[in-house]
């Protein structure tokens, strides 16, 4: 196992304004997609064994933290993220024994372990749900019930309180013959919201947090957590509950309304995440909150994020992960660089003085990066536009992230027939979009799937080049529950280990670039060339110290612009670089003929 020396970073040189930056500022965190991530059993499902056996190549790559999508126990209808049991381990996963040793496993090699938290809402199997179609339980307020509207017979087709939408598609409101009353869901109908109005609701998560964290787990990476204070009237009823229409939002192509406007960021957000960190992390070391942010705007992150208001370490914002489309994911669009620099700079420039950003271009939601924005048409191209993509990234101001396989530069399924997938929201998306409303084609649907579909990032994590990709036993009984990407054969972290070109070996330097340099750390970011339609351009100053990043975001030559051009003509006599897709004398030579080869990208010392 490599050990990593990393800089101290002086309080005088973390100044976020005025207020030192804590450990994650020169972090970097590692997600975990549990069961695609490692097959200890060889039951075709990734497990916690599994991802204790894989920690010296976490410890090598260099990461600080892993972030655990859910492995609570669960009926794994969202994979997961829909809880039936917060205090146990799903048997799919292993036991809580194996927690413990996975835990400590972590600690020894100085790794963090942060879990997913999911309480926006929990598993219609949940037994708090169970409880509440009593009404006279006293869990009966735990969520969000409602009956039917005025004049129609709950349970028939319109009775729906409003006409919200859900985000996996269908009405967002779901009926209960045992309570006689349809309950919110802004997901799967097996994903109840919990009512956060209801202090009871509080403190039952807040213990649950708590018991976590004495476990020994270092954070929670927190689901949806904006959406969790709703726009209620003064008599508690949702808005659109009084009348036979939900007024003033419009319907989209499937037949419903957004519940967004009145979900995401409500009144009490603020309130709710203060109250969480005195219940939960007073006291506390060490630990590190991320908030999944949907409805949450620049401005409202730098607030949420600023450590004197008590609330969240950093978030999860979506624009620009959700601009590249036309009108819904699954017209997918081709990249619009300006466009995309104005979304980051928005996010850059919002936590210049106070609050922190979170790094992101892929997840356990999102496509494949390399496939998305960069180009996986052959070996050369995939592998510059992955070291491309990641240098644009990493050297933003904030905390990166890395996706498992990420650093391998693995692409999408290219899954090519509908039942290959497995993930609700895109099988549910095609039937009631080709089946049922007929509002696309089932080309253009598969097309969309393909490119943007939630599988693309949940395929097996591909170790080898063996029948399945090390990801389980080639003689294993059971096949992977998801299908292993063909090109596993090429793209593998056997093959990339000890490769000084891969894609893991650049981000090894990329994540060590991150520990060691004061600049990346907590230097000022700012954007220049803004309208150039290929060259990502921006600089981070600290001091006297300065650097600049250019990127070609295209599979041709183009001229450096301007700005860039500029900032080079008026520095050293020949560039100092710092990180580079291709060798250092190759991009020497690119700058002073100012102009950069395709996916060649560079951090230059000024």
């Amino acid at each position: 196992m490599t050990t990593f020396n990393r800089t101290i970073i002086p309080d005088a040189i973390r100044t976020n304004g005025a207020t030192p930056n804590p450990w994650w500022s020169n972090a970097v965190v590692y997600q975990i997609y549990p069961r695609s991530f490692q097959d200890a059993n060889g039951d075709g499902l990734g497990d916690l064994k599994g991802i204790t056996s894989r920690l010296d190549y976490l410890a090598d790559l260099g990461v600080d933290v892993l972030w655990l999508s859910p492995v609570y126990r669960s009926p794994q209808d969202d994979n997961g993220y829909d809880i039936s049991d917060y205090r146990d381990i799903d048997p799919l996963f292993g036991t809580l024994d194996d927690m413990d040793e996975l835990l400590a496993e972590a600690h020894k090699r100085g790794l963090k372990i942060v879990m997913d938290l999911v309480v926006n809402h929990t598993s219609d199997e949940h037994a708090w749900f169970e409880a509440s179609k009593d009404k006279d339980d006293p869990h009966a307020d735990w969520y969000w019930w409602r009956p039917a509207r005025p004049g129609h017979e709950p349970g028939t087709p319109g009775a729906e309180p409003n006409q919200w939408g859900s985000y996996f598609g269908g009405s967002a409101w779901e009926y209960s013959p045992e309570r006689g009353e349809y309950y919110l869901h802004q997901f799967s109908k097996k994903q109840p919201d919990l009512n956060w109005e209801n202090p009871a609701v509080r403190r039952a998560v807040y213990d649950m947090m708590n018991w976590w964290l004495d476990r020994g787990i270092d954070g929670f990476r927190m689901d949806v957590i904006t959406l969790i204070s709703k726009r209620t009237d003064p008599n508690g009823r949702l808005p659109g509950e009084t009348g036979s229409e939900l007024h003033d939002l419009p319907v989209g192509e499937e037949g419903y309304s957004s519940p967004n406007p009145f979900c995401a960021d409500g009144p009490r957000q603020d309130e709710f995440l203060k109250e969480m960190r005195r219940e939960v992390f007073a006291g506390r070391e060490g630990f590190l909150t991320v908030g999944e942010a949907p409805g949450i705007t620049p401005v409202r992150n730098e607030h949420i994020t600023n450590p004197a208001n008590g609330e969240l370490d950093m978030l999860f914002l979506f624009d620009h992960v959700d601009f590249d489309c036309d009108g819904v994911k699954w017209k997918p669009l081709p990249l619009d660089l300006p466009g995309f620099k104005r979304i980051m700079a928005g996010y850059q420039t919002a936590v210049e003085n106070v609050g922190w950003a979170s790094l992101f271009t892929g997840n356990h939601d999102q496509p494949r990066v390399v496939s998305r924005w960069g180009d996986d048409s052959s070996e050369e191209s995939r592998v510059r536009s992955a070291k491309a993509l990641g240098l644009m990234l990493h050297m933003h101001r904030g905390t990166p992230y890395v996706y498992q396989g990420e650093e391998l530069g693995m692409t999408n399924a290219h899954f090519t027939s509908l039942d290959q997938y497995r993930d609700l929201e895109s099988l549910n998306a095609y039937r009631q979009r080709v089946e049922e409303a007929k509002v696309q084609s089932p080309e253009s649907m598969m097309a969309g799937i393909a490119a943007r579909g939630r599988d693309n990032s949940r395929t097996p994590m591909q170790w080898d080049g063996s029948a399945y990709a090390g990801f389980t036993a080639p003689d294993a009984a059971t096949e992977p529950w998801i299908s292993v990407n063909p090109n596993h054969a090429e793209i593998n972290a056997a093959g990339e280990f000890d490769d000084p070109d891969s894609v893991y070996a650049f981000y090894k330097k990329l994540i060590a670039l991150r520990h060691n340099s004061s600049i990346v750390a907590a230097g000022e970011w700012q954007l220049i060339d803004a309208d150039d339609a290929h060259v990502y351009a921006f600089t981070r100053t600290l001091g006297n110290e300065r650097l600049l990043v250019v990127v070609n975001l295209s599979g041709r030559t183009v001229d450096l612009p301007r700005e860039s051009t500029e900032l080079i003509a008026g520095g050293v006599t020949e560039p100092d670089i710092i990180l580079s897709t291709y060798d250092a004398p190759h991009t020497v030579v690119s700058l002073a003929n100012r102009e950069l080869d395709p996916w060649e990208a560079a951090a230059v010392q000024l």
